[in-house]
């Protein structure tokens, strides 16, 4: 059985008993999807955020930092950066100060790209949520991708020599670092802050939830069947690069955009693309990027850009010609 049964239940109630809409009509299906989903994915992304700030009381960042920053580990580095970046709730804004105090504690560039690359691509939440939409194979392949994409992006990064294209203040300034508290306090102490910054996170995502899962269920209930099978395979080959580029202005939370993805899986687009629009959008971030403006230097800027397009399209690629 569902576990999210009893929320379609109180979906169906609202939508066709409270407001009178019919389950046959377009508005009646977009607004049940609606209030389903909206329920479904603010449950997941406050009770996920608060299992993961638990894990991040018991592992430090300090300390994981300090010792990506003394040991020398023959690529074994790129690897726990992409972790870390896979278990980090951040998105590609809020994963800029720990890149530039990784940069400060002396972590080379690409290890921190690597980081960089993986945090905001790899969601924890969207995880969770792509295994009761689309099945655990799928999920498992996000997070592969990811991983592979952030490795080799901070990797290829790393060999390019690119240290004099990051501004000379970040390897000066006093970054602030996100951390969490130490386990010296215990959990049951820090519990409430954790609780407290989970909070914070679901009210700062909650407006990309809320326009997210919208789009997601004007799709769902208005858009005719095959329209976006249509948009993102006109132009042949093209369209996955095509979607990639379209998705990089519309910034979103992962937890908001998968509710698109769901709709365009379901209207005949397929997964590869779809899964290549999501990551673009949450990767590739217009806002991120004039923050990073910021830090380095317009030709590293260019370069981390172009490694992770290339990487997303490829493995949309690579997806739709393994799931096809």
């Amino acid at each position: 059985m569902d576990i999210f049964y009893p929320l379609q239940l109180a979906a169906d109630w609202l939508a066709y008993g409270v407001f009178s809409l019919s389950p046959e009509s377009h508005l009646g299906e977009a607004v049940d999807f609606f209030f389903y989903d909206t329920a479904k994915i603010i449950i997941l992304v406050y009770v996920i955020s608060i299992l993961s700030g638990i894990i991040n009381f018991y592992l430090p960042v300090e300390r994981i930092r300090d010792y990506l920053a003394t040991h020398r580990l023959w690529g074994l580095d790129y690897f726990l950066a992409t972790i870390f970046g896979a278990v980090t709730p951040f998105c590609s804004c809020s994963s800029i100060p720990l890149f530039i105090g990784f940069l400060k504690a002396g972590i080379p560039l690409g290890v921190t790209f690597a980081y960089l690359i993986s945090s905001p691509l790899i969601s924890e939440i969207a995880f969770a949520l792509m295994i009761g939409l689309f099945g655990f194979k799928i999920a498992l392949l996000y997070v592969l991708a990811g991983s592979v994409i952030g490795m080799i992006g901070g990797f290829v990064i790393g060999k390019l020599n690119m240290e004099k294209y990051v501004e000379d203040f970040v390897w000066k300034a006093n970054a602030t670092v996100i951390t969490a508290e130490t386990t010296r306090t215990g959990l049951k102490a820090a519990l409430p802050g954790i609780v407290r910054e989970s909070s914070n996170i679901l009210r700062g995502i909650l407006p990309y939830i809320f326009i997210g899962i919208g789009i997601g269920a004007a799709i769902h209930g208005f858009v005719p069947a095959n329209f976006f099978e249509f948009i993102l395979t006109r132009l042949g080959p093209f369209s996955l690069p095509a979607a990639v580029l379209v998705a990089v202005p519309m910034y979103a939370n992962p937890a908001g955009v998968l509710p698109i993805l769901e709709s365009l899986v379901a209207k005949g687009v397929p997964m590869g693309t779809a899964l290549a629009f999501m990551m673009a959008i949450v990767g590739l971030s217009f806002p991120a990027a004039v923050i990073l403006k910021k830090v380095i230097k317009l030709p590293l800027l260019l370069t981390f850009f172009g490694i992770v397009t290339i990487g997303i399209i490829l493995i949309g690629y690579l997806f739709n010609f393994l799931l096809a």
